[in-house]
């Protein structure tokens, strides 16, 4: 998965509509302009949970079918892609 505002590559799997899961590839506020603004101003790195222009990719890719929501075997969720919810991505 590849952020559309910053480039930054993560790995993420999505198993329903609300969840999310997200495994940075590279130091988050290294690799996230937005991320690191917040560790910048002082904020803990470990509590910067997400970047709304990554949320924002995630849910364009479930919408065009890029990013696939499955179950933990593998099965795609029916009508997944009709209201896809990102939180904490």
């Amino acid at each position: 998965m590849i952020c559309g505002t910053c480039g930054n590559q993560v790995l993420c799997e999505k198993f329903s509509p609300a969840h999310t899961q997200v495994q940075w590839t590279e130091d988050a506020a290294d690799s996230c302009p937005r991320i690191g603004a917040r560790v910048a101003a002082g904020e803990a790195s470990a509590r910067v949970r997400s970047c709304d222009a990554l949320r924002a990719s995630i849910a364009r890719a479930v919408e065009d079918g890029t990013l696939v929501v499955a179950d933990k075997d593998g099965n795609p969720v029916p009508d997944a892609t009709a209201r896809p919810v990102v939180a904490d991505a």
